[in-house]
């Protein structure tokens, strides 16, 4: 039952991460979405959209490996999986909040 979950959320962000890859979906985007004109003026859209891609489809890798752990039964792999979530997820919001990367 909890795989059709994880498997369910791992799906989500690849639909979003797919979303993303195309170029469409900025305003999915928390902070971009709500931001002046001028501000979103001074974003390249391009490299945002890029790297939350890259993003949603690392946070679906996490899920998908959480996955595995019911279809093998191999219980180890659910921690890993939320572990290695739990840190994409910090580095990813660092990575994206620092250095004006998207300026």
């Amino acid at each position: 039952m909890i795989v059709v979950v994880f498997l369910a959320v791992a799906a989500g962000f690849i639909v979003l991460g797919i979303i993303f890859l195309s170029g469409k979906g900025a305003d999915l985007i928390a902070g971009y979405n709500t931001a002046s004109p001028e501000e979103k003026a001074g974003i390249d859209e391009k490299k945002l959209l890029k790297a939350m891609a890259v993003f949603m489809f690392v946070l679906a890798g996490c899920f998908i490996i959480s996955a595995l752990s019911d279809i093998l039964n191999f219980k180890l792999l659910i921690w890993i999986g939320q572990a290695m979530f739990v840190v994409s997820l910090i580095i990813g919001l660092i990575y994206m909040n620092t250095r004006n990367r998207f300026k």
